[in-house]
Formats: C-alpha cells, structure tokens, sequence
C-alpha cells in the first residue's frame, strides 16, 4: 500500500441529522475555542503581572518566572498523552475533566499565598492545558463532518492568535485596577460555561481499545520535550548560564533522538511518527511550525520595540498590539471563499510570503509613526496569519481518517509547541547576536529590526515546504459527504 494511503480510514456513511445535531456542529468549534482561548491567554497574560507577583509574595521578579516555566514544561511534558488518554477513557469524558481541573488550579494559583503554591498549582494548570486543547481538537476533527472542516478551523484559529493579543493589555488592566489574582479567576465564568456546553452538545463517546501506554516513549518525549521547552524559554529571558542552557539542549536533542529509536521499534509509540508518512499531514505540520515562529516572536518584539524602544506603557503597548485581532476577526468570514478559490497550496505559498512582509514592516516602525499607519499594518498583518493558520491546521487532517485523529492532535499539539517556543528564542538570539555584532551592551532599535527581519525570512521560507504539495491538496475536504454523530 503508498504510504500516502496507509493512513486513511474510510469515512461513515451519510445519514439524517436531527437539528440538534446541526447545532452541535455549529458550537463545537466555540467550545474548543473556549478552551483554546483559555489556554492561550493564561500561558500570556502572566507575564504582564509578575512584579505584582513578586511583591504581594514577597519575592523577587526574576524568581517569579518560574511561575510561566513551569506552567510550559507542564504543558510539554503530557501533551503527547493526550491522544491516548481520549482513546482510552472516552474524549468527552477527558475534555470535561480538563475544563474543570484547569478552572480549580486556577482558582488555587488566586489563592497561593507562597512561590510553592503557586508553581504547583501552575503545574496542575499546566497539565489541564495539555489535556484540554489536544482533546478539544480530537472532538472537533471527530464530529465536524470534513466538508465543514475548514469553516470549523476557520473560526478555531482566532483563539490561538487572540490570546497573546488580548494577554499584555487584559493583564495590565487588571493589575492596574483589580489585582493579579483576577488573571486566574477570570477563567472560573469561561470554565463553568465550557463545562454546560460540552455537557450539553456533545454526545457521549465511549473509549476504544487502546493500547497500553508507551511509558519509555512518554519518559524520553517528557525529558525531551521540557528540556527543549525551558530552555527555549531561558534564551528567550537569558535566564541561564551558557553551560547549562547548553547542556539542556544537548540532553533534549539526546532524548529526542533516543525517541526515534524507540519509536521504530516499538507497535504502539506515545507518538506515532509513520503520521508523517502522510504527505499533507509532514508538509502542513513542518511548515506551519515555520510559520508558528512568528505566534511566539512577534508578541516578544513588538512589545520590547514598543515598551524599551517607544518608551511606551504595557497596557499602552498591549492596546496597539491587540489591533492586530482585527485583522484575525475579518478573517474568518472570507477565508473560507479565499481557499476554495484558489486551493491550499497557491495560498499557503502566496500567504506565507506576505505574512512574512507584514511581520518585517513591523520593524520599521519609529515613535514618530504615525498611529494609523502602525495599525494598519497590524490588522493587515493579523489577516494574513490569521489566514496562513486555518489553512494550515485545516490541511493537516485533510487525508486522515477517524482512527488517526488522536495521535495526529497530540502529535500537532506537540510540535506547535516547540514552534512557538523556537520563535522567541529565535528572535532574542537574533537581538543578543546583532548587539554582539556592534560591540554593545544595551539593546538598541537596529537589534529589534534585526529580529523582525529573521522571524520574517523564516516565516518566507515555509513556503518552500508548502511548494512541496500536489495541487490538488485538501480538495478532498469540499467533496466528502459524510456527517458524523454528535
């Protein structure tokens, strides 16, 4: 059998829907984007309220950023379990489960009264998070018939981009005018109302036979990734000596590649590399995470050009990036139209490239610039991110069947994360690197151009992988006729 058929599962029959279940359809993806949003904003919104932190814990800043590393490594490590844990215990059961783990841990990181607290309570977060978006995703891909996919991914994509938007500047209003504790209660109304939706419009699945789970696999893959993730995170805050960041990379990369081997050998591995067998899936998954630098960087350079640079406030500076969600809102109403008339491969190719003009603009900006100017930029750069990731996430399960669905959204969810860690640490090397350049000690604007440029050729050289496609990719999704349960 081609290894680009041996993935795919023929698909369930066609058969009536009730107008319930026509409903269902249309809220999954806002469910999931309950919890993607959640997600992204808290894995943001804390940094803005660090010195409040500090203070009320009676320590200092540079500790508390422990409270953001621990929350990720927590993410890195048991994403690529997901998969398993929806197969085994039932996907509606575990996404329930983690809405509701995610709000309690949130409501005990408000109520730490020490760093102790709070880095377990982060931790517990941490593992919700990495339940609840993969699982959601698996829901969606499950329910959401394919010739509605790209509506479903449409509309999914906005909570991903929305949050690192929404973050600096809803972080900074309430540490202005409440207090930090309120970043983690405001995820109490969103839970509860996640919980009622789920409970409501999703039928019950019930597990599958599921293989026992690969515990070396999840070991090798926990080390490598939290390793890779923290100090990913350190280049990023140059918060590491340079022998020990290095040697975390070395005992990641070690890890990882032990992995492999493992994998090759091993029936049923934590995470399935033979997906990339799958030519959509191995193009869309390397590069969309090409693209996924600039979800990471730009967030990091704006708010360093606009906060160091401009001299600007954070909640000042987190109200001109917000301006960007703009641009992501009118995306969902013509991207649909946009990549049935064209197909995926001219608009990821053609996208990819003006993503990366609009993210270079950026560094162009000067105080003097005018305030239209530097909006405009960003809601038309906003646009075409926003476009380039529905397009991206919608391909990546294009040729899969039901069966591939929770390996392949642990496996994504894995990757994406390493791309948008990459991204920061690519763009603070890219600064440290251009300020070494001119003999300098204190970042200057020419560094940040710097990094707006790198993270911009990157993002242009996705279109490489994506010229890889056959021209046909993803037609597949406007011709299914299947429907399935809710």
């Amino acid at each position: 059998m081609p290894p680009e058929t041996a993935h795919t599962t023929p698909e369930p029959s066609v058969h009536p829907i009730s107008a319930r279940e026509r409903s269902a359809i249309r809220m999954i993806p806002f469910i999931v984007g309950c919890a993607l949003f959640m997600q992204m904003l808290d894995a943001t919104v804390v940094a803005t309220a660090l010195p409040a932190m500090a203070l009320s814990l009676d320590t200092s800043v540079v500790r508390m950023n422990v409270a953001i590393t621990s929350y990720l490594l927590a993410v890195a490590v048991f994403v690529p379990i997901s998969g398993w844990a929806a197969d085994r215990y039932g996907a509606k059961r575990v996404f329930i489960a983690a809405i509701l783990l995610f709000t309690l841990s949130s409501i005990a990181c408000a109520a730490s009264q020490s760093i102790a607290q709070l880095v377990v309570a982060r931790v517990v977060q941490g593992l919700a998070g990495a339940m609840m978006v993969p699982v959601g995703r698996i829901i969606l891909l499950r329910k959401i018939p394919k010739t509605e996919l790209l509506k479903a991914m449409a509309f999914l994509s906005l909570p991903a981009l929305l949050g690192p938007l929404i973050g600096p500047p809803l972080g900074g209003f309430l540490v202005t005018y409440a207090s930090w504790h309120w970043i983690f209660l405001i995820n109490i109304p969103v839970g509860v109302l996640g919980i009622g939706l789920v409970t409501y419009y999703i039928r019950e699945d019930y597990p599958v036979t599921a293989p026992r789970l690969d515990w070396v696999g999840f070991m090798l893959s926990g080390v490598s990734l939290a390793t890779l993730v923290s100090s990913f995170e350190a280049i990023g805050h140059q918060s590491l000596p340079l022998l020990q960041l290095l040697t975390m990379v070395a005992v990641g990369l070690a890890c990882g590649a032990l992995y492999i081997w493992h994998a090759r050998r091993t029936e049923h591995p934590i995470i399935d590399l033979s997906l990339l067998r799958v030519p959509t899936f191995a193009i869309a998954t390397l590069g969309g995470n090409l693209c996924r630098f600039a979800v990471g960087a730009s967030p990091f350079l704006l708010a360093i050009l606009l906060q160091v640079g401009f001299g600007l406030t954070p909640f000042s500076a987190g109200m001109i990036t917000f301006t960007g969600a703009a641009g992501a809102m009118i995306m969902k109403f013509v991207a649909t139209p946009i990549i049935r008339r064209y197909g995926f491969k001219r608009v990821l190719i053609v996208n990819a490239i003006l993503t990366a003009a609009f993210i270079m603009l950026c560094g162009l900006f000067r105080a003097d610039t005018p305030m239209w100017i530097m909006i405009a930029i960003l809601v038309i750069g906003g646009f075409f991110r926003s476009l380039q990731f529905t397009a991206v996430n919608t391909l990546t399960y294009a040729d899969l069947g039901s069966a591939e669905m929770s390996r392949a959204s642990s496996f994504a969810a894995m990757a994406q994360q390493l791309g948008i860690s990459l991204g920061v640490a690519c763009a603070a090397v890219t600064m440290n690197l251009s300020m070494q350049w001119r003999g300098a000690s204190a970042l200057a604007l020419t560094d940040i151009i710097w990094g707006f440029i790198v993270i911009g050729l990157i993002t242009a050289a996705s279109a490489i992988s994506f010229s890889r496609l056959p021209a046909t990719a993803g037609d597949n999704l406007h011709k299914t006729k299947s429907v399935s349960r809710v």
